[in-house]
């Protein structure tokens, strides 16, 4: 019962220190502090994110599979060594027969010619010694078969294809981070615009203040500028919490910790968004999915060919040297007899029917084939409409960051003179509220329309293959 109660309390002190040893090792790991461009974040993620890790491994995993398909058409060789001793020697049992005797009495007429012979006795006798060992070696190569000699051929091919599944992977692993990236680029400037928005309606409720000690303003003048300050402050919350999320979405985007700190050396400036894009000279295998679809197709071409040399016969050489030891005792006896044997041979094995099984796996081959075929021109088609749509997205969303620019800068304008008027004495707090709304609304739309147009681009660039 003592020991009972010993464990108990062993345990219990256990569960109370887990949290603690738990918290004291996730303390040692030091989180790490990144400062990056958007290259450099899109070279990070090339170094850390998973389904790129396992891209890799796969193109790995075809070159192991590759050199076991040459191993095949390398000579095999083979060897085999077996000692047996006989508790109790098999035996066969071999007539003794007396009809030799009868024929010499038959012949001196001692006998009757009719006079049959007793049947054979038969004698147990055995043909094998005590000890027996047989050792060899068996050695062939491989002079042909079809699906190995198809198989060497798309050792090559078999890569390209995982090269080209790693190209497509950086591909998307490319366009997640960009957009990721210039996205927090694009939050933390509006939040720096709301911030700004914050200090002038703090100042305008500050100055209405004394205004309404002196009785020049009324009650319901501070209360609306209370209400708009609560309003652009529940704003500015919901935009800061979005950036420290945006944050957190790029860092599980680049395969690094949470606890890590990302520091962004880029700028996004208007001369760098609105810079031509060149889409001349653009190839269908710019895009890394149709690369991928291509090699599927020459992959599945040597397919094709290998059901077709199935019917083919496989050649094969063959040679094998084999010693035989038998003895009344152990081998290391002088009275052991060894024999040895050796031989060379071709083995041809031809397919001649197999229910018409290779045919229907030839048209099987032929129609992916086919269907490869059609997937790569849907792929063409749905590039050509990724390209139209982003396209004119892209022209529609620089136009409408343009007319946004303008509408801004409009609307500081505006509010820098209601409160001129106002500090002047001309105007009232109501005015500069309303055109500190508009300011803000106008920043607002700003800000929307310059990550719309952000995001246009790189769908735009991603779709020619032309994502730097």
């Amino acid at each position: 019962m003592q020991k009972v109660k010993s464990r108990r309390a062993a345990w219990m002190v256990s569960l109370v220190l887990l949290p603690a040893i738990l918290s004291a090792q996730v303390d040692t790991i030091k989180p790490k502090k990144y400062e990056m461009t958007v290259k450099e974040a899109v070279d990070l993620a090339f170094k850390n994110v998973i389904e790129l890790k396992n891209a890799i491994v796969d193109y790995r995993i075809q070159d192991a599979k590759n050199r076991e398909l040459t191993g095949q058409a390398l000579p095999q060789l083979s060897g085999s060594v077996g000692a047996n001793y006989y508790l109790q020697l098999p035996k066969l049992l071999f007539p003794q027969s007396d009809e030799g005797v009868y024929q010499v009495l038959r012949r001196e007429g001692l006998v009757s010619p009719t006079t049959q012979a007793p049947p054979p006795t038969l004698v147990p006798f055995s043909f094998q010694q005590p000890w027996n060992l047989t050792a060899g070696a068996t050695l062939t190569q491989l002079l042909f078969q079809p699906d190995v000699f198809v198989g060497l051929q798309a050792r090559k091919t078999a890569l390209g294809y995982n090269q080209a599944v790693i190209e497509q992977t950086k591909e998307r692993i490319k366009d997640s981070a960009y957009k990721r990236y210039f996205a927090i680029l694009i939050a933390q400037e509006q939040l720096r615009f709301l911030n700004e928005s914050l200090i002038r309606l703090r100042k305008l409720y500050h100055d209405d203040s004394i205004m309404f000690k002196n009785g020049f303003a009324e009650k319901l003048d501070l209360d609306k500028v209370q209400v708009q300050i609560n309003n652009l402050q529940t704003n500015t919350n919901a935009v800061a919490t979005g950036v420290t999320l945006a944050y957190a979405a790029l860092k599980f985007s680049l395969g690094i910790s949470q606890r890590d700190t990302v520091v962004l050396k880029d700028e996004l400036t208007m001369e760098t968004l609105k810079r031509e894009v060149l889409s001349e000279g653009f190839k269908y295998e710019d895009r890394a999915e149709i690369r991928t679809l291509n090699t599927l197709q020459d992959l599945q071409k040597l397919d094709v060919k290998r059901y077709k040399m199935g019917y083919l016969p496989t050649v094969a050489l063959a040679g094998n040297y084999t010693v035989n030891g038998m003895g009344q005792k152990f081998f290391t006896d002088n009275h052991t007899t060894w024999f040895r044997s050796s031989y060379v041979g071709l083995n041809i094995n031809l397919p001649i029917f197999t229910g018409f099984q290779r045919k229907y796996k030839v048209i099987e081959s032929q129609l992916t084939l086919e269907k490869v075929g059609n997937n790569i021109e849907l792929a063409k088609q749905g590039i050509d409409l990724e390209q139209k749509v982003t396209k004119e997205v892209f022209i529609n969303a620089l136009v409408n960051l343009d007319i946004q620019e303008r509408n801004l800068k409009l609307a500081q304008t505006v509010y820098a003179t209601t409160k001129t008027k106002f500090e002047q004495g001309l105007g009232s707090s109501f005015e500069v509220l309303q055109s500190d709304t508009d300011y803000q609304t106008a920043q607002s739309s700003y800000f929307n329309a310059l990550y719309a147009a952000t995001v246009a681009k790189i769908s735009y660039l991603t779709s020619l293959g032309k994502l730097p």
